[in-house]
Parts: structure tokens; C-alpha cells; sequence
């Protein structure tokens, strides 16, 4: 079924904390897809990695403060609603009931997040509610784990952005995004060993860390 409809995205993470990495390949994605709209889903309880340094609250607030006055972003904190772990199938099926059947909807993840996506809960049924825009990583491969995999990769990647818009599901675009060599972890990091972290996030969530007291030795 066709759509004429915006196409919106969502991107999820831990955000602990937030950061350039996060934010600028999304920028230019924007540019790239045409999207007007990125929805910002904070996780919670993560289910397949490391419980998160900073809280709920302190990572809703960090999230909050890096796209302040930037009319592309917004937040929404369901998930941080939530004492169970986050499963990104169910919150994006929630998001299409209330989107509707014809709306075009996108999930944003990173190429690190596609090469284990099968050991995501339901990952099977991703494509059935969105589609899935894909954003290079440093030093990840293209190729999938299995040929089985690599089949259904391959079976739904589309190489014209435009159709992204005009489906309101089922496909994967790998966009040419730009490689920022900058992870959380690499920040909190620096934070345990004093150094400095001003060229890796923007300086509002540096200050909020800093009142805070994260990621400190």
C-alpha cells in the first residue's frame, strides 16, 4: 500500500550520555530522506546490554537538553515510563496504532545495531511497522552474519530514498551518513579519567553532566 503522507522517524538509545555521534549523522539524514520530524525514544531498562551509568531521569533531561530549541527533534519518553526492559518491536508497534496503517514510519539505528539485530526481541517483525534507515559506524562491516541473513538484508534494502516516503513500511536504506568516531562509552571514559569532553557532546549536556556529578572515577 502506497502513502502520501510525511515520513517520520525514530531513533532510540541509551543516551548515556547523548552526544555528536548521536545527533549530527541524524542532521544530515534529514537532508538526505527528507524527513521532517525525529523522535527521540530514550530506552530504559535495556534488555541485551550494560544498565546505564546515569538515571532515568538525568538521561531524559541530558536527551532534552541537546536538542533544545531544534524544531527537528522531539522527545518521547514512554519507554522511561516503564519498569520492564524496552523492547523496541513493542514501542514501535504502539507508535503505528497511533500513527495509522498508511503513515510512512522509520526506525534509526546504527550499522553496529543491524549487524546484531537478530538477537533482538521479535526482530522478525521490525519491517512489518517500519522501516529500518541504517547509519554507518567506524571500523562495522557490511555483511551480515549468515547467508540467511545477508538474504533478508538484501531481499528488503532499496537504494532510492524517495520510496521510504511512499510506503508507510517493509524496507532497510542504508544512508551515506557521515562516521563520527564517538561513542558513549569513550565519554564516560574520559569523565572517569578527567580529561576533557567538550569536542563530544553538546555544551548544555556537558554542563548537566558536570551538576550532576556523572560519570566520575
Amino acid at each position: 500500500m502506497k502513502s502520501e503522507n510525511s515520513l517520520m522517524a525514530l531513533f532510540g538509545g541509551t543516551f548515556d550520555p547523548i552526544h555528536y555521534g548521536h545527533l549530527r549523522p541524524v542532521e544530515q539524514l534529514t537532508q538526505e530522506i527528507c524527513l521532517e520530524k525525529v523522535i527521540l525514544l530514550p530506552n530504559n531498562v535495556p534488555p541485551h546490554r550494560a544498565q546505564p551509568e546515569a538515571s532515568a531521569a538525568q538521561r531524559l533531561k541530558m536527551v532534552q537538553l541537546a536538542v533544545a530549541g531544534n524544531s527537528l527533534f522531539s522527545v518521547d519518553d514512554r519507554e522511561l515510563q516503564r519498569d520492564t526492559p524496552s523492547y523496541t518491536i513493542e514501542t514501535l508497534e504502539t507508535l503505528r496504532k497511533e500513527r495509522g496503517t498508511d503513515h510512512a514510519l522509520a526506525f534509526i539505528i546504527g550499522q553496529d545495531s543491524l549487524l546484531t539485530l537478530y538477537k533482538w526481541h521479535r526482530w522478525q517483525s521490525l519491517l512489518d511497522v517500519c522501516h529500518l534507515v541504517v547509519l554507518a559506524r567506524p571500523g562495522y562491516p557490511r555483511q551480515l552474519a549468515t547467508p540467511e541473513l545477508q538474504r533478508w538484508y538484501d531481499a528488503h534494502t532499496i537504494e532510492d530514498a524517495s520510496r521510504l516516503r511512499q510506503y508507510p513500511q517493509g524496507f532497510i536504506y542504508q544512508a551515506n551518513t557521515p562516521l563520527l568516531d564517538i561513542s558513549a562509552t569513550e565519554i564516560r571514559q574520559r569523565r572517569h579519567e578527567g580529561r576533557d569532553c567538550s569536542d563530544l557532546l553538546p555544551f548544555s549536556v556537558e554542563r548537566y553532566i558536570e551538576s550532576q556529578g556523572l560519570y566520575r572515577a
